[in-house]
């Protein structure tokens, strides 16, 4: 078995902000040059589309924070648990900007931080599993303190879409990337370390055209 990465506090923190920036650069960039032409008496025949533009990546930026504010950071809600209706709002306006459908099927509960922090980042690389559209879902049952979260993500050929198990990620989850790892990849290599910290097992796989993405409680020795 490869030996599991271990990463400093400084190095994971400078990790986690440049896959932010990186996340945020467009979206940013895209509102500077709509402005810039709003600003230009010279190109007033693209006032409308500049707006059209600002709003739209006005959006992307909006979801972007509200889910690195959740997923990564120490989010503004009081105390060590949260509201799975909290979830439930970032990740709708997650979607709002992704081309998949999401199907929330998440009882009122509350999550210690990380395990909601673990299901958050895990819904994310579900998102990923279907590039260019399709359905996914999400799901917590179980026992409180004993629950487990269960992802699924399908597409529609028809459309050309497809499903995949986004690159490396299963040896980022398993925190023994062979390149190592670097901001492009910490978005799934915390999603692991999440994972090792809260006792949950990861399964993600690929079965006739259905992604899948699990974590469990850990069996305890002795099997209880």
């Amino acid at each position: 078995m490869a030996e599991i990465i271990t990463l400093g506090e400084t190095d994971l923190a400078a990790m986690l902000c440049s896959r932010v920036c990186h996340d945020l650069i467009n979206p940013i960039g895209a509102i500077g040059n709509g402005l810039e032409v709003l600003s230009d008496p010279e190109q007033q025949e693209m006032a409308d589309s500049a707006r059209d533009l600002i709003a739209s990546a006005a959006r992307q930026s909006r979801a972007k924070l509200e889910f690195a504010r959740l997923a990564y950071g120490a989010s503004s809600t009081a105390g060590t648990d949260i509201d799975t209706r909290e979830c439930e709002r970032v990740a709708r306006i997650l979607f709002d900007i992704e081309k998949a459908e999401l199907d929330w099927q998440v009882p009122l509960i509350l999550l210690p931080k990380h395990k909601a922090k673990l299901f958050m980042n895990m819904l994310l690389i579900t998102s990923a599993s279907v590039p260019r559209g399709g359905d996914v879902t999400a799901v917590i049952e179980g026992a409180e303190g004993q629950e487990t979260f269960k992802f699924t993500a399908t597409s529609n050929p028809e459309k050309r879409q497809r499903t995949v198990i986004p690159s490396t990620v299963p040896e980022l989850l398993a925190g023994s990337p062979p390149e190592g790892v670097d901001a492009r990849g910490i978005q799934p290599f915390y999603t692991g370390l999440l994972a090792r910290m809260t006792g949950m097992e990861l399964d993600i796989g690929i079965e006739d055209g259905r992604f899948h993405f699990t974590a469990s409680p850990k069996a305890t020795e002795g099997g209880e």
